[in-house]
């Protein structure tokens, strides 16, 4: 096994050097960082004012809406101004829009609703088109309310916000419901899976084809076993995965220990901030802040089982598929000719993508819970089942399943490749690679 070991140095040795994936490593959690909470920042930034001239001749609309902090309603009274004179005077103020509510003879809402006009130089922006449906939408149905001869505002008062105590029955203690920063969580595991599986599955195809087009190939396997050549380039590339992860999970780890010792620390061990019923004050009103509640949420899922379980099934996923992907580099001569036999292994990876948006919604369901027992949709489905706390002996019966299936696929990967590698100038078939695994020694 001394060739397996050089064979794994090899690969590991002249990819970690390269400067791009050094700077991969460090710059990943930063662009990661910025995709996730920069469209946030960007949406908080002030924006320039929209004015939008309103004539509303069935004085429906309240005077007293002004609009938002993005948008300022000026209202035109009708009785002074005429439709022309109104969107003349919009457009030489350089107003964002102008908006007419025309006249109902008959008083009917619904005419209205379906006559109103905004006249603008252009596209209307979404946000603009949502507030001011929204807005008329409210003003016409207090109408409808009056003409049936109920109170808008007797309704307004009876209206009441609900907010839902969750219970956990396992050990009868109230929580915080994490539902949406566990299908977060859990999404973002599961499609890291995806993407460095073809990422670092396709470093593997690729490094096969070029090592069999340029012939050195012929060279290695005079003093190296087949199996060991490709187990070598297997482990060697996956261990550069597996160092980024590591970091990215240990670069985390830092900001999150940053996190809770600037911001929440403070708040729970300041003792001048404890009342009198021994309830900090400034705890209650953490309670309130967005950032607090997304850390209590982050406290309820069950971290050592989310982390062990995406190492184990980013290293079984990957060995999986990194032992098809050195198939299918084996059996053809160039990059392009791998088309026909990748169709076979992308087909359950986008399952998978597509099986985990119904696991986040119901993680316990029976689609769920199947695809995360089959091996080659399990790295990604069964992860984002996890942080929902699944059951153990599921997990433990889909990490079985995996490395069974993944001695299979390894043996039958091996039989393809060790005869696929010396054949040159040939288009294979589905029907010649079964006959492939058929060779004896």
């Amino acid at each position: 096994m001394n060739n397996l070991g050089l064979i794994i140095k090899r690969e590991f040795v002249t990819r970690i050097r390269k400067p791009s994936f050094i700077i991969l490593t460090l710059l990943a959690p930063i662009l990661m960082a910025a995709v996730l909470f920069l469209p946030t920042y960007l949406a908080t930034l002030p924006g320039e004012e929209k004015v939008i001239t309103v004539l509303d001749e069935s004085i429906l609309m309240d005077i007293r809406d002004h609009g938002n902090d993005e948008f300022r309603l000026r209202y035109l009274n009708p009785k002074d101004f005429d439709f022309e004179t109104a969107k003349k005077i919009a457009e030489e103020s350089g107003d964002y829009a102008f908006m007419h509510v025309p006249l109902s003879e008959s008083g009917d809402p619904d005419f209205v609703a379906r006559n109103v006009r905004i006249f603008r130089d252009g596209d209307l922006g979404i946000s603009v088109e949502n507030y001011l449906e929204g807005s008329l939408e409210k003003y016409i149905q207090k109408e409808k309310l009056k003409a049936e001869g109920v109170d808008p505002e007797i309704l307004a008062r009876t209206r009441t916000n609900v907010q839902l105590r969750v219970i956990n029955t396992k050990d009868n203690t109230e929580t915080e419901n994490a539902a949406l920063i566990k299908m977060g969580v859990g999404y973002v595991a599961a499609f890291a899976i995806y993407l460095f599986i073809f990422i670092y599955g396709s470093q593997v195809m690729r490094g096969v084809i070029e090592e069999k087009t340029n012939r050195i190939m012929e060279l290695m396997v005079s003093s190296i076993k087949p199996f060991e050549l490709m187990m070598g380039k297997i482990i060697g590339i996956g261990s550069l995965a597996l160092i980024q992860f590591l970091v990215w999970i240990g670069l985390g780890a830092l900001i999150f220990t940053i996190f809770s010792a600037v911001f929440i620390d403070p708040a729970l061990s300041d003792p001048g901030m404890i009342n009198s019923s021994g309830v900090s004050d400034q705890l209650a009103a953490l309670e309130e802040v967005p950032t607090f509640k997304i850390y209590t949420s982050l406290m309820t899922i069950p971290w050592a089982k989310v982390i062990i379980s995406f190492l184990f099934y980013f290293i079984g996923g990957y060995l999986l598929y990194g032992a098809l992907f050195a198939a299918i580099g084996s059996a053809v001569d160039k990059e392009s000719d791998s088309q026909q036999f990748m169709l076979p292994i992308t087909i359950p990876l986008i399952l998978s993508l597509l099986v985990i948006i119904r696991a986040l919604d119901n993680p316990d369901g029976p689609i769920a819970t199947w695809m995360s027992m089959i091996p080659l949709t399990s790295p990604l489905v069964m992860m984002a089942r996890v942080p929902f706390d699944v059951e153990i002996w599921q997990l433990l019966l889909s990490m079985f399943i995996l490395a069974a299936s993944f001695i299979f696929c390894v043996w039958l990967a091996a039989k393809i490749y060790r005869v696929g590698i010396l054949m040159y100038g040939k288009k294979p078939t589905f029907k010649e690679l079964y006959r492939w695994t058929r060779y004896k020694n």
